[in-house]
């Protein structure tokens, strides 16, 4: 199925509530945000969400939303160099088709005129958006245990990074 990429702009706020509201009503173990908290956000915060953070839509054909992203540059002087890809979420029936593989290195590309590294925190239990990320280059560096608490369970994090100036799959040191 073929999609195209873009980000998402003030246009785009109703949209990204109805995507953004699902990804965290179905899989509340992999964000931090819930979904009644973000249930509550008003037209202008949503606005200002898309505004703040560089977020990345792939549109199906009918010009629906199958899945999105975000960058996020750090801006401290020490760590500018580092950004952070956050809100993944691809609509169920999009899954397999390759569109979180391109929406991951749409992000990359972009990410790559701003920052050196880009970083991401996984549910260590989602397998295959882990084997993604290390099929795209990044690199586990640590686990973050019980990052969160949810429906009564402990959820780990694992950290994960690719480093934009060097080869996929090279660490730091080689």
């Amino acid at each position: 199925m073929t999609h195209s990429i873009r980000r998402l702009g003030p246009d785009d706020a109703a949209a990204y509530r109805a995507i953004r509201h699902e990804g965290l009503a179905n899989h509340p173990e992999a964000f931090v945000s819930t979904a009644e908290s973000f249930a509550q956000r008003t037209d202008a915060e949503i606005i200002q969400t898309l505004e703040a953070l560089t977020v990345f839509g792939a549109f199906l054909p009918d010009g629906r939303l199958g899945g999105i992203n975000a960058f996020l540059r750090n801006d401290g002087a020490k760590e500018r160099h580092r950004g952070w890809m956050i809100q993944v979420y691809v609509r169920p029936e999009q899954r397999g088709t390759g569109m979180a593989a391109a929406l991951v290195e749409h992000l990359i590309e972009h990410a790559s005129h701003h920052v050196l590294q880009v970083h991401l925190g996984v549910w260590s239990e989602n397998v295959p958006a882990i084997k993604l990320y290390q099929r795209l280059g990044f690199q586990t560096y640590g686990t973050e245990p019980r990052y969160l608490f949810v429906n009564g369970r402990y959820i780990d994090e694992h950290l994960m990074v690719r480093f934009l100036d060097k080869a996929p799959g090279k660490s730091e040191h080689e």
